[in-house]
């Protein structure tokens, strides 16, 4: 799994963590995130959702299939 951490003194918005993300990540992240849904701390989030230094951003792309 690759932890993306962002540090800063300020808080940042999750739109700007996801900004950051896009750009050090590329293209075929931009592509999952397309379709993805966003929760900061268990809990789905919106764009404007402030964060702090401990909080954990996931990206959850959309899942099929059952166990095999």
């Amino acid at each position: 799994m690759v932890a993306l951490r962002l540090f800063a003194a300020a808080r940042e918005a999750v739109s700007e963590v996801l900004a950051e993300a896009r750009e050090r990540f590329g293209d075929d992240f931009v592509r999952v995130l397309a379709t993805s849904r966003v929760w900061v701390n268990g809990q789905p989030a919106h764009d404007d959702r402030q964060l702090s230094a401990t909080d954990e951003v996931a990206v959850l792309p959309p899942v099929s299939g059952g166990a095999a």
